[in-house]
């Protein structure tokens, strides 16, 4: 391979990998500053320790979601100088923005919160993690206005004397049609991912609290709850301690909040979802067309279910299809026409027969179909199971379900693959975002292959390839190792919110790490 190929690769391989730490983080920051102002409105133990206890999760993902972000800034300059050149004085912009302002909003506030239990006022402390979240949502804001420029380039110019795109609006680059749907569609899918590790995290102490003969009050008929907090046996014997069971309902309380938040999320994202596919057939028909594999130009067009098509990604044989659904998704009409493959190649050809844009180049417009085909379906398919997941955990945990439900063998894989569905299917939708753009990578204004370091030998870009893949294969390591060290430990641990949490300390008392 050439040095674009692996630039290629190294690209998406460093972005893939830290895309799966920014959903988490955006959508777990929510949840745990959910916690914590329910902690600081009721003063219940549970909540105090469901904040602690899923705070340590979501600072350990911070952490290697922030060291994994910082490549991405270096690979402009590394493996994509021509490009940086070419459109930085826009693309910067608002990833400027997302350095200054963002960065800074979450590192401090994100320290605020670690190092100022009891140390910083209730409501304050509260609202410190509460900016976290706000920062983790704007820093996605300007990274998507960044990268729906590059879907649809508004408030621009090219500059004719030196051939630059200049910035002339920056406003309509923050409010580009494709950034309006494409924002809340990912912000939905972080609340999505979230809400579903919350989920499975408190099932799986759930299933095993389940195991041990444990439940959790409102579900069976082993315990029933006293006045005084304490538990007593029923007549089938076997007394459970108190704290055993308020851990249990504890988790139980935990899993239905994250069923319902992925559950919700899930709904929105696929409203999003749907404006998304309007707007992208609007701005990219080629993507929509490779997204179907629809290589004739077709009105009333099919949805496919399951294709079979060559290697090539030139042709495809639809085995299970949804008539008029594709036009609907495009275009919001069973009947409305959706062009095919092999015309708007045609068509780009002749529009850019003359640029200067497509110079000594092959002039082939169409992206790899297959990956575009398969990857638009995972993202789909992938996403609807964590949505059945939730349901599933919303009935399995609801007042009066049998005592034994979550004792099933399945359920240790459901438990395994909830938090992993909307990952994977954000990833999915990922590639397809960047993969069905190509072969621009400024979307009509310049090709991938003109915007490599023309400097950079394949032989440099595949040592920092193998670089990249060692170090973060080593820290994802690091990573699974620490979450499945504080999963396990739970909030047990945690213990009660002492005098100290809650009324303040002493002014010469040192500040601690509590992490």
């Amino acid at each position: 391979m050439d040095a674009l190929e692996l630039a290629r690769w190294q690209f998406g391989v460093t972005t893939v990998y830290h895309f799966l730490f920014v959903p988490i983080t955006i959508g777990l920051s929510a949840i745990v500053a959910g916690f914590h102002t329910a902690w600081v409105r009721t003063h219940n133990p549970q909540m105090y320790k469901l904040t602690r206890f899923f705070g340590k999760l979501f600072v350990i993902n911070f952490a290697l979601g922030l060291v994994t972000g910082i490549v991405q800034e270096f690979q402009f300059g590394m493996n994509w100088s021509d490009y940086s050149r070419m459109v930085g004085d826009i693309f910067g912009a608002p990833l400027a923005l997302e350095a200054l302002l963002t960065f800074f909003l979450e590192s401090v506030f994100i320290g605020l919160w670690i190092f100022g239990w009891g140390r910083i006022p209730e409501k304050l402390h509260a609202t410190s993690m509460w900016l976290v979240h706000i920062g983790t949502v704007m820093s996605a804001f300007f990274i998507l206005a960044a990268n729906s420029w590059m879907q649809n380039p508004v408030g621009y110019r090219i500059n004719p004397e030196n051939g630059r795109a200049e910035l002339t609006d920056f406003v309509a680059v923050l409010t580009n049609k494709v950034q309006l749907v494409t924002f809340p569609h990912v912000l939905t899918a972080a609340y999505m991912t979230g809400g579903a590790l919350v989920m499975a995290v408190s099932l799986w102490h759930l299933r095993r609290g389940a195991r041990d003969g444990i439940v959790p009050a409102g579900v069976g008929s082993r315990v029933a709850d006293r006045a005084d907090g304490r538990v007593e046996a029923d007549e089938q014997g076997g007394a459970v301690r108190a704290d055993a069971h308020t851990h249990m309902a504890m988790y139980r309380k935990a899993a239905r909040v994250g069923a319902i938040i992925t559950l919700v999320s899930s709904l929105g994202v696929a409203i999003t979802g749907d404006l998304q596919g309007k707007v992208m057939t609007e701005v990219q028909p080629m993507k929509m067309a490779a997204a179907e594999g629809l290589y004739h130009t077709t009105s009333h067009a099919p949805f496919s279910i399951l294709s079979v098509g060559n290697l090539e990604g030139t042709e495809a044989k639809h085995l299970i299809q949804i008539p008029g659904l594709l036009s609907y998704l495009g275009k919001g009409d069973f009947d409305a026409e959706i062009k095919g493959v092999y015309d708007l190649q045609n068509q780009y050809a002749q529009q850019y027969a003359d640029s200067a844009l497509t110079r000594d180049t092959v002039r082939n417009y169409t992206p790899y179909v297959p990956v575009a085909y398969w990857t638009f379906r995972l993202m789909i398919g992938i996403g609807m199971l964590g949505a059945l997941c939730s349901i599933l955990v919303l009935w399995a945990t609801r007042k009066g379900a049998p005592e034994g439900a979550l004792r099933p063998a399945w359920w240790h894989w459901l438990i395994i693959g909830s938090p992993l569905f909307p990952l994977i299917g954000n990833s999915f939708g990922w590639i397809f975002t960047e993969m069905g753009r190509q072969p621009w990578v400024v979307n009509g204004v310049m090709l991938t292959q003109f915007g490599v370091s023309p400097r950079t030998s394949a032989g440099e870009v595949l040592t920092s390839l193998v670089v990249y893949t060692l170090l973060y294969g080593a820290l994802a390591v690091v990573e699974v190792k620490l979450l499945l060290k504080y999963i396990k430990l739970g909030a047990e641990d945690i213990g009660e919110p002492t005098e100290a949490v809650t009324q303040g300390v002493s002014e010469g008392q040192p500040l601690v790490y509590t992490y």
